[in-house]
């Protein structure tokens, strides 16, 4: 059965490579108010000084969507060249603890805000205040400046629809559902100690149950999963290919976009959410174009593109919602507590890796 999906699986890859080859393709968080009033400082980069930026490279630790298309643009819009270095929340938080004193990046960009939150208390970035963020509702950023949140990221999970017909189950639209047997082996979840998703996904559960039932529901929902992923993006590929059923996964919407046959879930029982920030890493050395990377993730502009690119609802009012994600009012989301959960992220994660590291 495995060797049969994993053909059939290249055979979608191709297939869709080849139609794509021939085209381009084109509490609970309320709706956010018009920014339209609200004055901010000038951030735009004039092309004089395009042209005089002589510095090195932004050195960006990053947990997006669309990191060439992001680069290209900034790039394009300031003169100032970007390097992304794509890793999970939980990667980038070790890696900056490691070199505390030494920064060797100079932002950090997305990912889950427990650890933003994690990182600002151990003094590990920046504060800036961007003109930008007078536009971003307080919810949305640290009042010190630590960071301030660009998008809104909803957990949802991706299913294989021919593969359910094969399997003949239906799709699961409940995190309770998942738990069922007839899923044994088709769930696919990130490492929580890596990827800010799942870390999300199970402190929304110990937050929405209480912590016995909680860690019971993930005890019922690890049967089901063979391994943990080490990477948020894996999920859904996998899910994309038929190499499993169900991925967990932020941005799921991808794969439909990219023409794979998949559903979109945003679990009826309660959808996690979190805003996914942007900072400036403590003791950078380019400390002028961290800033005007952070001023242009914040911008009427830079959130419309970012939008695009990576398809979440924005923190910045008057942004089009992208046409194919609901919006948040027809979501039932988790009353999520981020204070709590960015306290006692040491202690989940290591009673998780405890009862179920690979």
């Amino acid at each position: 059965m495995y060797s049969q999906r994993k053909i059939v699986a290249f055979l979608i890859a191709l297939m869709l490579m080849l139609t794509l080859a021939g085209c381009q393709p084109s509490g609970d968080p309320e709706p956010a108010p018009s920014d339209e009033g609200v004055e901010t400082a000038e951030t735009e980069v004039t092309e004089e000084e395009k042209e005089d930026y002589t510095g090195e490279a932004l050195q960006i630790y990053a947990a997006y969507g669309g990191l060439d298309e992001i680069a290209q643009k900034f790039e394009e819009e300031t003169g100032i060249p970007v390097e992304m270095l794509s890793m999970s929340s939980g990667e980038v938080l070790s890696r900056m603890r490691a070199e505390e004193g030494r920064a060797l990046g100079d932002v950090w960009f997305g990912g889950g805000i427990d650890s933003f939150m994690v990182a600002a208390e151990e003094g590990l970035l920046h504060p800036y205040h961007s003109p930008e963020a007078e536009a971003i509702e307080d919810r949305f950023k640290d009042p010190d400046g630590y960071w301030t949140g660009v998008s809104i990221v909803l957990v949802t999970y991706v299913v294989n629809q021919p593969l359910a017909e094969d399997l003949d189950v239906p799709i699961p639209m409940t995190w309770e559902a998942l738990t069922d047997p007839m899923y044994a082996g088709e769930v696919s979840m990130p490492n929580p100690g890596i990827s800010g998703t799942a870390y999300t996904a199970i402190a929304s559960m110990l937050q929405m149950l209480g912590e016995e039932d909680g860690w019971a529901y993930l005890d019922a929902l690890d049967a089901n999963i063979p391994y943990y992923a080490e990477r948020g993006s894996e999920p859904p590929q996998q899910a994309s290919l038929g190499e499993v059923l169900v991925g967990i996964s932020p941005d799921g919407i991808n794969s439909q976009r990219e023409g794979y046959p998949v559903e979109v879930v945003y679990p009826e029982d309660g959808t996690p959410w979190w805003h996914s920030p942007v900072a400036i890493i403590e003791g950078t050395n380019n400390i002028e174009a961290a800033q005007k990377f952070v001023d242009w993730t914040l911008t009427e502009e830079g959130q419309a593109f970012l939008a695009e690119v990576s398809p979440r609802p924005s923190t910045r009012p008057n942004v089009p919602l992208p046409e194919d994600i609901p919006s948040l009012e027809e979501l039932n989301l988790v009353d999520y507590d981020f204070t709590w959960a960015a306290e006692e992220r040491d202690r989940i994660v290591n009673e998780w890796t405890e009862r179920y590291g690979n």
